[in-house]
């Protein structure tokens, strides 16, 4: 098959274990961001199957229309870059498992990183020793402060693990089943929602962004919160309403912001506000990308390609589509 794969910014699938499974293959790899049509028209007009790196390109139905060779489109995890309907249409299989029992641990390692990072003021102090300078300012410790989660599945109990080790008052926040668990694994839930956001030291989104959550965080719950505190979105940035975040760290609350993720990516706008506030730590949208993440990851995706090409796709999440193509 006719293989292309989009946004390998480093060119690492290659260096992959798994990676051997496309042997036989025509693979091509793609190392930068486009997401012009007529150039991924050009680019992929004899591809058969796409790998996407999550939701890194948009895959609407104006480029979809343009490729009438492609017949599978492999990924991982939720899917809403991609045009469903437009595939299901055109015959185009969309294989992307949901990986449910498997919680992205690097994800959650990188959340806890940034939380430590904020809180101890660590790439200021950096920057600060590298200018000739000495301690700028002083951090926060952890222990006995309230943790919050927002959003209670995979990626947000390992986070509240990480609280619990670190000695802090673990609070969750969710609809009423991820608080039912949350109650069973033996955490604090908020009484409400205004409430979560005004006892919470450092607070942490993790949910999917999906119409019911898009602008979930609102203006009028970030300025419920402390002036001391840091809010840590490794999520996705629509969850928060639109300009609601840098307004509020204008206005003080929260004090202090970690995030990972944002409205455009790649942002590469140096003048943007989270890139220029001396209270923001910002980062590349890295929380997932790491080599054994990746390993787990593209395994799964090149599988769904070798099950396609053996005529048994698995994953599907558009059956209709089967067999139009």
């Amino acid at each position: 098959m006719q293989i292309s794969i989009l946004d390998d910014y480093f060119d690492t699938l290659r260096t992959l274990k798994c990676f051997g499974k496309l042997a036989g293959h025509d693979v091509t790899v793609w190392n930068d961001h486009v997401q012009d049509v007529e150039t991924l028209a050009e680019r992929l007009c004899d591809t058969e199957a796409l790998v996407l790196i999550r939701e890194r390109t948009q895959i609407r139905s104006a480029l979809l229309e343009r490729l009438p060779k492609l017949k599978l489109i492999s990924q991982r995890s939720v899917y809403p870059h991609i045009d469903i309907d437009a595939c299901t249409r055109l015959g185009v299989i969309v294989s992307s498992g949901q990986h449910a029992d498997t919680p992205s641990y690097a994800t959650a390692e990188f959340t806890w990183g940034l939380v430590l990072a904020a809180m101890r003021q660590i790439p200021q102090q950096m920057a600060s020793l590298k200018a000739g300078n000495w301690q700028i300012g002083v951090g926060h410790t952890l222990r006995g402060k309230t943790l919050g989660i927002y959003g209670y599945g995979r990626i947000g109990a390992v986070v509240a693990g990480y609280g619990k080790a670190f000695g802090m008052e673990v609070l969750v926040w969710a609809r009423e089943p991820a608080l039912a668990k949350a109650r069973a694994d033996g955490y604090a839930t908020a009484s409400s929602k205004a409430a979560f956001f005004e006892q919470c030291d450092v607070l942490s989104l993790h949910m999917r962004l999906v119409d019911a959550t898009r602008g979930i965080v609102t203006a009028a719950d970030l300025a419920r919160m402390k002036p001391t505190a840091l809010l840590v979105n490794t999520s996705r940035a629509p969850l928060i309403e639109p300009n609601a975040l840098v307004n509020a760290l204008r206005a003080g609350r929260p004090g202090m912001v970690a995030v990972d993720v944002y409205e455009k990516e790649p942002l590469r706008d140096t003048s943007d506000p989270l890139l220029t506030m001396d209270n923001v730590v910002a980062t590349p949208h890295l929380g997932y990308v790491s080599r054994d993440e990746y390993e787990i990851q593209f395994t799964d995706i090149f599988d769904q390609i070798t099950a396609y090409a053996a005529g048994t796709p698995t994953n599907v999440v558009n059956p209709d589509s089967i067999g139009k193509r």
